[in-house]
């Protein structure tokens, strides 16, 4: 997600490089020619630092940046934890206390219910089909009306495709098996498995380990056994599922 001001200082850093394409019609212009203003702003995630695929997108996206704008606009990335918790970035964008934020939409349903639309939803949509919607099918309109009353600018900047089922310290072999148990999985799975009897709650990357682990949680999704296994959730839980919610 990316607030507002985005926008305005990518305006005027185009401005700023037309200006210095223009042609100069006497020598003494060089010298005039007013100095080119830089920019650095922050980005808050919610992963670990450098963290496969989803914390490294961030870095690959503020170095991008940084050589698109020729260097004017630079972007130093937190990990979630290092400037605000994993879980708040979208409060601190919206606050000003970061320019950009790195995260999942569906963290954000306490504060945006529909939120959770723009991820990872039950029976939903692919990647192409997801990157199809939102910027052919009118699904960015949707998602932008949904963020502005937070003066927030959403922007999709990656997919993790399907996801797991997630990891459990029990063999589930009926619906009956997930009443009583704690697992941290967020958006609509996580309420779809409340309604069947499961209490769900919503914890940052950087916890599920030493949660699953210790028994704080009896199950845990994360994305697919590529981030998992950098997770070593394979080493907390014995029973891996899927397909994912």
């Amino acid at each position: 997600m990316i607030r507002r001001p985005l926008l305005l200082a990518s305006a005027l850093l185009a401005a700023i490089g037309l200006a210095g394409c223009k042609e100069e019609t006497a020598p003494q212009q060089a010298a005039t020619a007013p100095a080119v203003e830089h920019f650095q702003w922050k980005m808050v995630t919610a992963w670990p630092k450098n963290f496969p695929g989803l914390g490294t997108a961030a870095e690959r996206l503020a170095e991008r940046v940084k050589v698109m704008s020729n260097g004017r606009l630079t972007i130093k990335v937190y990990a979630g934890g290092e400037l605000v918790p994993p879980l708040e970035v979208f409060d601190a964008v919206s606050r000003g206390m970061a320019e950009l934020g790195h995260g999942a939409s569906y963290y954000w349903k306490g504060k945006v219910p529909a939120a959770q639309f723009f991820t990872a939803v039950p029976f939903g949509l692919s990647t192409s089909e997801m990157n199809a919607w939102l910027s052919k099918g009118g699904g960015q309109a949707l998602w932008e009306e949904a963020y502005a009353p937070f003066g927030v600018k959403p922007l999709a900047v990656g997919n993790t495709g399907m996801q797991m089922g997630g990891w459990y310290n029990k063999e589930i072999n009926s619906l009956d098996d997930l009443k009583g148990l704690k697992i941290r999985m967020p958006g609509l799975g996580g309420e779809m498995l409340s309604k069947l009897g499961a209490t769900t709650v919503n914890l940052p990357g950087g916890e599920i380990f030493t949660a699953l682990q210790t028994s704080a949680i009896d199950a845990t999704d994360w994305v697919s056994p590529y981030n998992d296994l950098a997770f070593g959730l394979h080493k907390a839980a014995k029973y891996y599922y899927y397909p994912g919610w």
